[in-house]
C-alpha cells in the first residue's frame, strides 16, 4: 500500500478536489501516493516541489475568493435565492443588477451580512453580499456590480430544478434500437452507415413500434488518414464526422453536369465495394466521399442555399472557424499538430490567422461539410419523428477527446496537460483503463462560464430528441492518470456537478430532449439519487443487475432509466450467452484470474439468469440461444424502466464484441460491420426482412401478460 501523503499535501489536494484516498471495486481502502497527487496538482499549475511551495499554495487557495471581486460563475436552480459575495476595497459602495439573457435588467439588492475585512496583498478588502431574486427565468444571465468607478461581472446560469420527461414517455414506456451507425450499411451506403441509413432504419423501426434509435457518438474524427476508429476518441465533440454524409442527398447534386454525375458514380461504385469487406474501411470510404463532396462544394449554389450556409456559420461562430482551420492545416501539413511549427500550435496566433487566409478555400470547405452533415442528421431525426417516433435520434456524448485532435488544439487552455482520463480496475476491466484523453480543468471550465460545455451540448441536441452521456460520473469526478502511469496509480478529481448537470438539464429542457446518463461501474451511492432528483435517466444492463448471486427481479429496476440486455462493451446477447466475453479476454491476456475460475463464475451467473427465466415461465427447460435472447428481452419488459433499448446486433444474432476495453490494435474495436451469427456481413436491407428480427420485436412489443 502506498505511503500516507503528508498532511499539508493532503489538505492542498482536497482543497482542489483531488482525492487522497478511495475505495476500490473489491472494497479495499486505497491511499493515493504523494507522487500521483503532486503530478495531478502540477496539471492544475500548483507547485508542490518543496514544503514551502505546498504551504504557499495552500495559503493562496484559502484566500483566492478574496482576490476575486465576484465568483467565477454563479449556477443556481430556478427558485433559489443565493447570496453572492462581492469583494471590494474597504469603504467602497456597490450597486448590483442582472442583465438578463433576453435583454432585460433586474436590480439585485444588498444583504446585511457582516464579514470582518481582511488584508489581501496589502489592501484592506471587505466582503459585501447581494442576493439574487428567486423568480429569475431559466437561462444565461450576467451579474454586474458597479464598485466606485469600476464594474465587475460574473455569469449567472439559472437551471431547471428537474428535467421532466415528455407527457407521452412519462405515461407509457418507450422502446428503441441501439446501434453503431457506421456499422449499419445499406446497399446505397458508401462502405459506412450514414445519415440516410439512420433515417431509413428509424422510419422502419417506427413502423415496428419503436420510439428512438440510440447511436454511437458521431463526433468529428481526423480529416486525413488514418481515421481513429473509436467514436469515443474523437478529434472534437462539438463537431461531427462528415463521413456520415449521404452524398446523393446533397442538394447541389441537381446542378452537376452529366460528366460530373458520372464521376460521382465512379466514386460511389468504388466505395460500395467496401460493403462486402469483413472489416470497415473508414479511410477508403472517406477518400471517395471527400472527392465527390469536393465537386459538390464547387458546384453552383442557389441564393437560398448560400443564405442557409451563411446563417449556419454565423450561429456556430469562432468555434467553427477554429475547427475548420485546424482541419485545413491538418490536410495541408499532416498530423499530429504538436509537430507543426510552434507558431501554429496556438490557435489565435498571427501565424494561424495567416495560415487560415492562405488555406481559405479548404477552411470554407470544412465549414460547408459541417453544415451538410449536421443538416442531414437533423433531417434524419425529423423524419423519424414524422414516422411516429416520440423521441427520434438519441445521440451519444463521449467522455473526452483525442489528445492530438482539434479540441485539444483549440481548447487547450481549458484542458489539463500531462494527464489522461481513465478508470480504475473493476470486475470487467481488471487492469483498469487509460482512455488517452485530456480532461477538462475544473477551474478553467468555470472561468469560461462553462461555455465550451454548453455549446457542445447545444450542438448535439439540435440533431436529436435525446442525449446519452457516456460515463456521466465524469461530470462528478474523473479518474486522472499522470502521463506514463498505470491506470492503477491514478486518482479522482472532482467537478462542480451542480453546474454541469444543471447546464445539461437546461439545454435539454430547451430542446425538449431526454438525457440518459451511463452510470455503470464504480459509482458513489448518492450520485444515482442525485441524477434521479434532476430528472436524468440512468442505465441498467441486465447482466449487471444482481442481488448477491441472483439476478434482480425486473420489477425492482429503476423507473427512471434506460434498461437493456447488453451494451457495446459486452458481446451481443447471443455471444454473451456462449461465453464470447470470456474467450476474447482470455485470448488477449486481460484476465487476472485463472480461466477455469472465470468460466465457472460466468457459467453460474448465466445459469442463474436462465433459471430465473424458467421460473417466470419465459423459457422451457431446453431452449435455443435465439429463444434465450427473446426471453431475456421479454424479461426486461416487466421492468418499470421508462426506456428499453434493443441492440440491432441482437436482432440478427451477431455474436462479436463491438469493443473490447483494455485493447487497442489487439482486437478490431469499432471496425466490425453488422453481421449474423456466422460473422457474415449484413446490410440494413437484410435486417428489415429478417424473421429473427421480427420475432424479437414481437417479444418487446408484447404487453405485460404475466
Amino acid at each position: 500500500m502506498p505511503a500516507q501523503p503528508s498532511s499539508p499535501l493532503t489538505d492542498l489536494a482536497r482543497a482542489y478536489g483531488v482525492a487522497t484516498d478511495y475505495w476500490d471495486w473489491k472494497g479495499n481502502h486505497v491511499v493515493v501516493s504523494d507522487e500521483t497527487i503532486a503530478a495531478v496538482l502540477a496539471a492544475l499549475d500548483i507547485d508542490t516541489s518543496t514544503p514551502d511551495a505546498v504551504a504557499k499554495a495552500l495559503a493562496d487557495k484559502q484566500i483566492e475568493p478574496w482576490r476575486r471581486p465576484l465568483p467565477r460563475v454563479v449556477v443556481l436552480r430556478e427558485g433559489w435565492t443565493p447570496w453572492v459575495p462581492v469583494h471590494v476595497s474597504e469603504g467602497t459602495e456597490i450597486a448590483a443588477e442582472l442583465e438578463l439573457e433576453d435583454g432585460g435588467r433586474r436590480p439585485v439588492p444588498r444583504v446585511e451580512h457582516w464579514i470582518e475585512p481582511r488584508e489581501i496583498d496589502g489592501v484592506r478588502v471587505a466582503e459585501l453580499t447581494v442576493e439574487l431574486p428567486g423568480d429569475l427565468p431559466l437561462g444565461y444571465h450576467r451579474l454586474v456590480v458597479r464598485a466606485g468607478e469600476g464594474a465587475h461581472t460574473a455569469p449567472v446560469i439559472v437551471t431547471p430544478q428537474r428535467l421532466e420527461l415528455g407527457e407521452s414517455i412519462s405515461k407509457d414506456r418507450a422502446w428503441g434500437l441501439t446501434t453503431q451507425l457506421y456499422a449499419v450499411r445499406s446497399a446505397r451506403s458508401w462502405g459506412i452507415g450514414d445519415a440516410a441509413d439512420l433515417a431509413e432504419l428509424g422510419t422502419w423501426a417506427a413502423r415496428q413500434g419503436a420510439d428512438f434509435v440510440l447511436v454511437n457518438p458521431v463526433h468529428a474524427a481526423e480529416p486525413i488518414p488514418t481515421m481513429e476508429p473509436s467514436p469515443y476518441l474523437p478529434t472534437s465533440r462539438r463537431f461531427v464526422n462528415p463521413m456520415y454524409i449521404r452524398v446523393e442527398e446533397v442538394a447541389e447534386m441537381g446542378y452537376l453536369s452529366a460528366a460530373e454525375h458520372q464521376l460521382i458514380e465512379w466514386h460511389s461504385d468504388d466505395a460500395r465495394r467496401l460493403n462486402g469487406l469483413p472489416q470497415l474501411d473508414r479511410d477508403g470510404s472517406w477518400q471517395s466521399k471527400r472527392a465527390a463532396l469536393r465537386m459538390l462544394f464547387r458546384a453552383e449554389h442557389t441564393h437560398r442555399r448560400t443564405r442557409e450556409f451563411e446563417e449556419f456559420c454565423a450561429r456556430e461562430g469562432q468555434a467553427l472557424v477554429d475547427f475548420a482551420t485546424w482541419c485545413a492545416i491538418a490536410v495541408d501539413r499532416g498530423l499530429p499538430w504538436q509537430e507543426w511549427p510552434p507558431e501554429l500550435r496556438m490557435p489565435h496566433s498571427e501565424a494561424v490567422t495567416a495560415e487560415r487566409e492562405r488555406l481559405a478555400d479548404e477552411v470554407e470547405f470544412q465549414c460547408w461539410l459541417q453544415w451538410i452533415v449536421q443538416t442531414q442528421l437533423a433531417d434524419a431525426d425529423q423524419e423519424m419523428r414524422a414516422a411516429g417516433m416520440r423521441i427520434g435520434t438519441i445521440h451519444d456524448l463521449a467522455v473526452g477527446v483525442h489528445p492530438d485532435g482539434a479540441d485539444a488544439w483549440a481548447l487547450g487552455d481549458v484542458l489539463a496537460q500531462g494527464i489522461s482520463v481513465g478508470a480504475p480496475p473493476d470486475d470487467y476491466n481488471q487492469l483498469g483503463q487509460d482512455w488517452s484523453q485530456p480532461p477538462w480543468r475544473p477551474d478553467r471550465l468555470a472561468d469560461s462560464g462553462y461555455a465550451p460545455f454548453r455549446d457542445m451540448i447545444r450542438s448535439l441536441l439540435r440533431m436529436a430528441g435525446g442525449l446519452r452521456v457516456d460515463h456521466i460520473i465524469g461530470l462528478f469526478r474523473l479518474w486522472w492518470l499522470p502521463a506514463g502511469q498505470s491506470p492503477t496509480t491514478g486518482t479522482y478529481v472532482r467537478y462542480d456537478h451542480e453546474a454541469l448537470i444543471g447546464i445539461l438539464a437546461l439545454e435539454a429542457q430547451r430542446a425538449g430532449a431526454v438525457i440518459i446518463g451511463e452510470d455503470l461501474g464504480t459509482v458513489e451511492d448518492w450520485v444515482r439519487s442525485y441524477l434521479t432528483e434532476r430528472g436524468i435517466l440512468g442505465t441498467s444492463i441486465l447482466w449487471f443487475e444482481r442481488e448477491g448471486d441472483r439476478p434482480k427481479p425486473p420489477e425492482t429496476y429503476r423507473a427512471l432509466c434506460l434498461a437493456s440486455v447488453t451494451t457495446h462493451d459486452l458481446p451481443p446477447t447471443a455471444g454473451y450467452l456462449q461465453g464470447e466475453h470470456i474467450a476474447v479476454r482470455h485470448e488477449l491476456g486481460l484476465l487476472t484470474r485463472p480461466l477455469e475460475e472465470e468460466i465457472a463464475e460466468d457459467d453460474a451467473q448465466r445459469e442463474s439468469m436462465l433459471h430465473a427465466l424458467r421460473e417466470r415461465g419465459l423459457l422451457k427447460q431446453t431452449s435455443t440461444v435465439e429463444e434465450q435472447v427473446d426471453a431475456l428481452h421479454r424479461f426486461l419488459t416487466w421492468s418499470p424502466s421508462r426506456l428499453l433499448g434493443v441492440s440491432i446486433n441482437d436482432l440478427v444474432g451477431d455474436v462479436r464484441t463491438i469493443n473490447q476495453p483494455g485493447t487497442d490494435e489487439e482486437y478490431p474495436n469499432w471496425r466490425l460491420p453488422l453481421a449474423d451469427g456466422d460473422h457474415q456481413p449484413l446490410l440494413l436491407d437484410d435486417v428489415m426482412v429478417s424473421r429473427r428480427a421480427k420475432r424479437l420485436i414481437r417479444a418487446v412489443n408484447q404487453r405485460d401478460t404475466r
